[in-house]
């Protein structure tokens, strides 16, 4: 009788483990997760959309964050003067509490899609479906498909709701980059750039 209720335990023990071992392994993703934030922040974003006057007069406030998420190799050669930087790689809760500790700080956001005229530090994100070399009813559908613009303004959105960060505000103007109210800073601008984006429109 005690030899098999220590097999007994011993098969408990082993199911239990292969248990703990199966949740251990299982990645950390969840799309029923992603989908609700998505759902959350469409309309939380819709009235967060702002052009860049607005933006500009926001990031006068000192206490405002102007946040850049693109790598940070394109950060280093081109972002908006004053911007921090997190790339969005590097989204944990740590990480973005190091550059935004408040999360009622008031956060700016941009991307590469807000701006024309240099595709090769602010290279516009979109796909283009490609049109069958033949003609026929396929060329008419493919005429007919828009391309996808894959900014990363909507996940550095979702992604800031997600961890808590909702007083976020998002550029949805196209700007050129000889814009004279904006000014760039990093590698590639002169020393002799504009003054300070947060100095603009005083």
């Amino acid at each position: 009788m005690k030899d098999i209720f220590m097999k007994y335990i011993i098969l408990l023990v082993a199911l239990s483990a292969n248990m703990a071992l199966g949740l251990e392994t299982k990645a950390k993703v969840s799309f029923d997760d992603y989908k609700s934030l998505v759902a959350a922040v469409e309309s939380h974003r819709e009235s967060r959309l702002i052009d860049l006057n607005t933006f500009l007069e926001m990031s006068k406030d000192p206490d405002v964050i102007i946040l850049d998420s693109r790598s940070a190799f394109r950060y280093g050669r081109l972002h908006l003067k004053g911007a921090r930087h997190l790339a969005f790689a590097d989204y944990t809760q740590e990480n973005l509490a190091r550059v935004i500790p408040s999360s009622d700080t008031k956060i700016l956001i941009y991307c590469n899609n807000n701006f024309e005229g240099n595709q090769t530090d602010l290279a516009t994100k979109v796909f283009v479906p490609a049109s069958p070399a033949e003609g026929g009813l396929g060329r008419e559908f493919a005429v007919q498909k828009k391309p996808l613009m894959m900014a990363l303004n909507i996940p550095t959105y979702i992604n800031l709701y997600g961890y808590g960060y909702r007083n976020v505000y998002e550029l949805n103007e196209l700007v050129n980059v000889n814009d004279p109210r904006i000014s760039f800073e990093g590698s590639t601008v002169p020393s002799t750039s504009q003054p300070d984006l947060r100095q603009t429109l005083r």
